[in-house]
Formats: structure tokens, C-alpha cells, sequence
């Protein structure tokens, strides 16, 4: 069901930036058991984006009102496990500025368990082109190289890709972020590096760390480091948990990985 500054519509007026000129930002919220979880870390992560895209951030948009707006629609739609996929754009006008008037989209898709691990994925990395690393690669604005890189995983039978930053290091994936397990070490690449921020993985690495199950190290990863790994996980705010079981010719278990999400999803009951 899809919600246009919180009404229910069919449509989509098209004649707005988003649809021209991709001026939006793409924050996540995740549902559980007909309820908002982590909604804070979510809504904090909404109005950071939307700081960064210099957008006017109405007044209404607080924390109160988007749990009272999304709680309405889980109720409305009885969505009992799923993600809220949520975007505010600028209107169109013929000069842009801070001060320019945002609407704002959201959708509820059903039964995407982000706190579960879901099935085994096949990755590799993609050389042709590169992720940048400026303040904007941090969040989820409009990316062609993400529409490349989706195109160039389905023509090779993947499910996914490895993106890399001009120096050649491990940047993110196309949706989510990589974590790397070796030995009692989870490397995951900075956010200078090209990263997403994800309030999920970022909750996931704080019980990690909190419960003392790893070493938690934020890294600057070569292509290389993700042979080494033992285990790999993709943490995607849209999509979910997958563990990668292979990257060309190295295959990967998923043992340790499935039992620390596990734990960290018993921690939500």
C-alpha cells in the first residue's frame, strides 16, 4: 500500500524532483509484531539525510508524528512483520533552495524479517565503476551506479555485488553494508569508505559488541580481505540479512553469524 503525505493513493504525481531529477532521500522502518522497532535510530537517520540534501524539514516531521502516522497504517493494513520503505522529496520549482517545500512518499512492504538471516547469496565484486566517498555516499539518495550494478548482477546470474570506492577498497554493496568474520574480529568498511549508514546493522553491532560475542572493527577494506573472511554477511535496511555463500571460487558458512542474529532477534521479544 502505498501513502502520499499520508493518504492512501493509486498514483503518484510525477511532476515533482524526485521523479526529475532524483532529489530525494530513502530512509527505512522496520515492523514487528504490529509494532515500530528501532523507530528512534530511524527517524534520527531520516532528519541527518535530509540535513545533508539541505532539504526544509517541516516542523511536523517528528518523532512522535511519524510513529503515530506509520502505527496508523500497520493498523490499517494489519502488517505484522515487514519493512516501511519512506522518502521525502522537494517539490518542483523553478529555483531550488533550502527553503523549497518537501512531500514525502511511503510504502509498506510485507513480510521482509529484517531480524532474521535470510537465504544464502552468491556475490562477486564489479570493477567497471565506483562508489564515491563525500558526505551523500553515506545515505541513500539517487544512485545510477546502483541501477548499473543491479542490471550487471542479473545478466551474471548473482544476487548481489561488491562496489568499491576510487581507491579500490570495499565500499558497500548495492543495497546494504558487508561484514566480514574472522577468527573473534567482524571488520566492517568506514563510512568514509563509502558506506551506508543503517541504523539495522549499526543496532546489530552494538548488541555484538555490548554482549562481548566479537571484536567489532570499522575498517578500510581491500578486495582481497573478502577471501580471508570465514563468514560474510549483507545487512541491506530494505531488504534484510543474507549470509553470502560464495564469491567466485571461495565458499562460506554461515554458522557463527546465524547464531548472533539469533540472539539478537531474541533480544526484541
Amino acid at each position: 500500500m502505498i501513502y502520499l503525505n499520508g493518504q492512501k493513493t493509486q498514483e503518484i504525481v510525477l511532476q515533482n524532483n524526485a521523479f526529475l531529477n532524483g532529489d530525494a532521500v530513502k530512509v527505512h522502518f522496520f515492523v514487528k509484531n504490529h509494532q515500530l522497532i528501532m523507530a528512534e535510530e530511524c527517524y534520527f537517520f531520516l532528519m541527518a539525510s535530509m540535513r545533508k540534501m539541505r532539504m526544509n524539514i517541516p516542523l511536523s516531521f517528528t518523532l512522535e508524528f511519524f510513529t503515530e502516522t506509520f502505527n496508523k497504517a500497520i493498523s490499517e493494513n494489519n502488517l505484522e512483520l515487514g519493512v516501511i520503505t519512506f522518502m521525502a522529496f522537494r517539490n518542483r520549482e523553478d529555483v531550488l533552495s533550502s527553503r523549497t517545500p518537501v512531500q514525502y512518499y511511503f510504502e509498506l512492504n510485507a513480510d521482509v524479517n529484517v531480524l532474521s538471516i535470510h537465504e544464502n547469496i552468491e556475490i562477486d565484486l564489479l570493477k567497471e565503476i565506483s562508489v564515491n566517498t563525500n558526505i551523500l555516499s553515506n545515505i541513500r539518495t539517487h544512485s545510477p551506479e546502483n541501477i548499473y550494478a543491479g542490471i550487471y548482477a542479473a545478466e551474471n546470474d548473482l544476487d548481489d555485488v561488491i562496489l568499491l570506492n576510487p581507491d579500490k577498497r570495499v565500499a558497500r554493496t548495492i543495497s546494504g553494508n558487508l561484514l566480514l568474520l574472522e577468527e573473534n574480529t567482524i571488520k566492517i568498511p568506514k563510512q568514509s569508505e563509502g558506506a551506508y549508514i543503517s541504523p539495522l546493522m549499526e543496532n546489530f553491532v552494538t548488541f555484538l559488541h555490548k554482549n562481548a560475542f566479537v571484536i567489532i572493527e570499522e575498517a578500510e577494506l581491500s578486495a582481497f580481505e573478502t577471501q580471508k573472511a570465514e563468514e560474510i554477511l549483507v545487512i541491506s535496511d530494505e531488504k534484510g540479512i543474507f549470509s553470502v555463500s560464495k564469491i567466485r571460487n571461495k565458499e562460506f558458512g554461515n554458522e557463527r553469524f546465524s547464531a548472533m542474529v539469533e540472539s539478537w532477534s531474541n533480544s526484541f521479544a
